[in-house]
């Protein structure tokens, strides 16, 4: 019989898969170490964005299945983040205006035409994840910001060095989500440290963590095989 873990080795657990996120992808120590052709760049912020428009759907998706209105009151704010509270404001738009940093057209990102059917694949993949899996597994899956807040400061800091011809304005959303992923990883990992006590609920959070880090590696995959060089 698999035994119970206590929420710091569950915590211990998730953590360990630092190792499995896509910070470690080839693509992306490239990118970091200022090895990206401007090509390169675009493939990449392009096919992301379709991640990224995928987002409050998915914390959606959270919210609509969560029964604890306590849970429900903080989830909501992610939407808020990526969606802004008026036009022209919020995650997406920051995104966007990355997009014309690095010498694309808000229509071509918009319109999908880079997007790369791999991409496309994991990122519905991850939607479909949190509307059909139980919603503390689907908070589980978002754990992977307990990893984000040290690569959103090492890519700003990477962008910055490297990659003078981007103008610091269109680095906006990285900035902002610095402080953003810590809150979030916070609020999460105290919602699976309290609803996941059974040896069942446990091994479920801990693939869900998993299935999410295959799914950004995928995207990573996807793209380096469409615009990577070597």
């Amino acid at each position: 019989m698999t035994a119970i873990l206590t929420p710091d080795e569950l915590e211990e657990s998730l953590r360990a898969h630092a190792k499995k996120y896509h910070s470690e992808h080839p693509f992306h120590r490239r990118m970091n170490a200022g090895q990206s052709t401007p090509e390169e760049l675009r493939g990449w912020v392009a096919n992301r964005f379709y991640y990224q428009m995928n987002i409050p759907r998915k914390d959606g998706a959270i919210l609509s299945h969560c029964p604890d209105s306590d849970v429900r009151r903080r989830w909501v704010q992610r939407i808020v983040d990526h969606d802004g509270v008026t036009e022209g404001t919020g995650g997406i738009e920051s995104w966007l205006r990355l997009s014309e940093a690095v010498g694309l057209t808000r229509e071509e990102v918009e319109d999908s035409r880079h997007l790369l059917p791999g991409v496309r694949f994991a990122v519905d993949a991850y939607v479909t994840f949190t509307r059909t899996k139980p919603w503390v597994e689907s908070v589980a899956s978002s754990l992977t910001e307990l990893f984000a807040p040290d690569l959103m400061a090492e890519r700003l800091s990477a962008f910055e060095r490297y990659y003078t011809w981007i103008t610091p304005e269109g680095l906006a959303y990285f900035r902002a989500r610095i402080s953003q992923a810590p809150r979030d990883s916070e609020h999460g990992l105290e919602i699976v440290r309290k609803y996941c006590v059974t040896p069942e609920t446990q091994a479920a959070a801990v693939a869900a963590l998993s299935f999410k880090c295959d799914v950004l590696w995928s995207m990573l995959d996807a793209i380096d095989q469409g615009y990577g060089t070597r």
